[in-house]
Formats: C-alpha cells, sequence, structure tokens
C-alpha cells in the first residue's frame, strides 16, 4: 500500500507543466544530477483516529507525507520548482487502488535556504505535503 500511494503522488509531481520537463527524484540524487530538480521524501503512518476505524477496530486511514526539496541555482529558481510541484500536488485527489483519496494538503515549506556544502551554491525551498486515503 504505500508503495502505491508513492507512486501516485510522484507520476502526479512528473505531470507539472513547463519546459524543460520536471525533474522529480525519490529520495536520491544520483551524481551528476543538475538543478532545478525536486527531490521528494515519502514517508507512511496509520494515525489512531477513532474516526478512521472499522467495525473491528483495524485503523482504516492510510496517511503518506511528503518532504519535497525544490532545488534550483538560485533563490528564485527554487521558487519556481516549488510553484510547479504545487502547482499539480496541493488539492489533487489521486487515484491508488482499493482507496478513496483525499485532496492532497499542504502542511507547511519553509524558506529558500543556500546551500555552498557541495563546493557550489544550490538553493533549496521545502515544501511539506500530505496525501490520505481510506478503503474504497
Amino acid at each position: 500500500m504505500i508503495q502505491a500511494h508513492a507512486d501516485a503522488f510522484l507520476a502526479r509531481a512528473r505531470t507539472a507543466p513547463g519546459t524543460p520537463a520536471l525533474v522529480v527524484l525519490d529520495g536520491f540524487v544520483p551524481a551528476g544530477t543538475t538543478a532545478p530538480y525536486l527531490l521528494v521524501y515519502l514517508y507512511a503512518e496509520s494515525p489512531e483516529l477513532t474516526e478512521s476505524r472499522s467495525v473491528q477496530g483495524a485503523s482504516e486511514r492510510f496517511v503518506l507525507h511528503a518532504i519535497c526539496h525544490a532545488v534550483g541555482g538560485s533563490a528564485s529558481a527554487a521558487r519556481a520548482v516549488s510553484q510547479r510541484g504545487r502547482g499539480v500536488l496541493l488539492d489533487a485527489v489521486l487515484t491508488v487502488a482499493g482507496r478513496r483519496c483525499f485532496p492532497i494538503r499542504s502542511e507547511g515549506s519553509n524558506p529558500v535556504e543556500r546551500d555552498e556544502s557541495t563546493g557550489a551554491a544550490v538553493f533549496d525551498q521545502v515544501d511539506l505535503y500530505r496525501l490520505e486515503s481510506v478503503p474504497s
């Protein structure tokens, strides 16, 4: 179930309009990759919410959190990557087999930060999203 949600989220991010196509990476930046790109870290949870339990008491709500690093060669480039991702992710209702998905919601974002740890300056805008589903 986790991978199905992750695949749907990453596929949706890759539909961002614009040229060149938005490079969306799943938790790893291969050597030689240059900005701009969207680096996505995904993790899941099944919250213990009374209203999300079945009659048998099993947790049915599934939550996928996405930490999206919009990386660019300048602050404005990082914000542009962030906007491209936001444009296709925020409020999108994804399709996951056997699940009813709710619209993707924003959980916040951080200001653009400059990073020179690799020897070259890159700029990173972090946006947090949440995808929730229940059995269909």
